[in-house]
């Protein structure tokens, strides 16, 4: 599927949103954005809406660009730790409790609920249970 990459900058009356190799359009607030770039390609290569893909990377500017890209990164950072974190748990709850331990004890051992435990001990599939 065809992605096209859209740069949107501010100005007063909202974004302008540069479709790289294809033009211009503008859009009065960011969530509008995607609908305008659609309709804008659509109409200039007469294909559905829904046939292609967009990307829109919004410049902020003011200097903020760059903590608005960190604070991007660190967030999907975190997202890969937690779901790194919630395997891990699965697999030694699964573990623990493979090893005779009751729920309650496995709660104090990992440092969480029990009701976390069980919620581990359900999403532990066979392998991480194993």
């Amino acid at each position: 599927m065809t992605v096209y990459r859209v740069t949107a900058k501010r100005w007063a009356r909202g974004w302008e949103l540069h479709i790289d190799g294809e033009g211009v359009t503008q859009s009065r607030s960011l969530a509008d954005a995607e609908g305008m770039v659609r309709d804008y390609v659509a109409l200039l290569h007469d294909v559905a809406v829904d046939s292609f893909d967009i990307e829109i990377t919004p410049e902020v500017g003011g200097g903020l660009d760059d903590s608005v890209r960190t604070a991007r990164e660190a967030v999907a950072s975190a997202e890969t730790a937690r779901r790194s974190a919630a395997k891990a748990s699965r697999a030694v709850a699964a573990r623990l409790r493979g090893a005779g331990l009751t729920g309650r004890d496995i709660a104090v051992v990992l440092g969480v609920s029990a009701q976390r435990v069980s919620q581990l001990l359900r999403d532990a599939g066979p392998a991480e249970g194993g």
